[in-house]
């Protein structure tokens, strides 16, 4: 059996496709639907502002919810995964 799963995560107007783990499918669903979240909350809040604005606040708002829980307990392993798909976003970020 393949270790590997190609998903293709919807940001928006943009599509953002990954191999991934098969069994890390849920913790990149989960972050996607957060990041949907997150910027829904912002767009509503904070009308008026561009897209790379929403972006901004959105990540800066996981990233200190992120540090926050470090002093909670071992966010490690959450970093670790929420890394490649940063390294994703990025990277479609520069192609548009």
């Amino acid at each position: 059996m393949d270790d590997t799963l190609s998903i293709t995560l919807h940001f928006g107007s943009w599509s953002l496709p990954m191999t991934i783990k098969r069994d890390e499918e849920y913790i990149y669903r989960q972050a996607e639907k957060l990041i949907k979240e997150r910027f829904s909350f912002y767009t509503s809040n904070y009308p008026g502002q561009n897209s790379e604005m929403y972006l901004v606040m959105t990540i800066l708002d996981i990233a200190v919810q992120s540090k926050r829980q470090e002093t909670t307990y071992d966010a490690e392993p959450v970093l670790q995964a929420l890394r490649p798909l940063l390294s994703e976003v990025e990277a479609a970020l520069v192609k548009k």
